[in-house]
């Protein structure tokens, strides 16, 4: 599991968020190709071992597979599996440290939900 992004969090991870979110956002969908890892990298101004790192990730955790000397593709399942396992994250990780900053600064939480961009 990983949080999709912070900015404290090593590289391969938010690598790795950004290519979530891609998958969540539908910009990857079942079937189709991610970028290579050498692509990727020079897109994100990163290491091509840190980008293969996240993309092993995603292999581990059976978001896509590996077809050899052809590339990566996202599995059938995998933007509902990582939307479950990003939404657990969230609850687990992120939002006892998000209400907890909210308290610190005495906020209202419900007036947060409510409130317009600024």
């Amino acid at each position: 599991m990983t949080a999709l992004s912070s900015d404290d969090s090593p590289v391969y991870i938010r690598l790795r968020g950004t290519i979530a979110a891609g998958i969540l956002r539908g910009d990857y969908r079942a079937g189709d190709q991610l970028p290579s890892v050498r692509a990727f990298a020079a897109e994100h101004g990163a290491n091509p071992l840190t980008v293969a790192k996240a993309y092993q990730s995603f292999q581990d955790d059976g978001y896509v597979e590996v077809r050899r000397g052809v590339g990566m593709f996202v599995l059938p399942g995998a933007a509902e599996a990582l939307r479950v396992a990003e939404r657990e994250t969230f609850v687990t990780v992120q939002w006892p440290r998000i209400r907890s900053h909210i308290d610190l600064l005495g906020l209202d939480a419900h007036d947060l939900l409510n409130r317009e961009r600024v």
